[in-house]
């Protein structure tokens, strides 16, 4: 799950213990935030970091949250379509586990892995969540 530091960063969560990840606008990232499930754990990776990339872990603790900032006329992620009853854009919430003492950097993560096994190392890839299958998972977290 990506976040950019100015905005939102793996120190923030730390410091707050849990939040919701709001604001996603991508119907394909939003999909996989609704496959996510209580207990799944998340890389948390800093795009628009020097360097970019994965600085932590946080764990998914409730799932099926309707994106408040939906409803905000004043957020800049204010969807005038979406409605309470029927919410467009669901989220999740994720608690602190762990800030990594080295980041794994985005040169790091292509040196390691193919497009076809983790995608963020695809070009051009600007989803802010995605998949990580568990074999890679265990690669980089031990």
């Amino acid at each position: 799950m990506k976040s950019e530091p100015a905005v939102y960063s793996i120190t923030d969560l730390q410091q707050q213990g849990e939040t919701i990840w709001d604001g996603v606008r991508n119907y394909q990232a939003r999909n996989f935030l609704k496959q996510m499930q209580i207990g799944d754990f998340a890389f948390f990776y800093h795009s628009n970091a020097e360097p970019p990339g994965i600085f932590g872990l946080m764990r998914i603790v409730e799932i099926g949250i309707a994106d408040p900032t939906q409803f905000d006329a004043n957020s800049k992620y204010y969807d005038p379509k979406s409605t309470p009853e029927s919410p467009r854009w669901q989220t999740v919430k994720v608690e602190f586990v762990k800030e990594f003492s080295q980041p794994i950097s985005l040169s790091t993560l292509k040196e390691k892995f193919s497009e076809d096994e983790l995608l963020v190392v695809k070009k051009g890839n600007r989803l802010s969540v995605i998949p990580v299958s568990e074999s890679v998972a265990k690669k980089l977290w031990t």
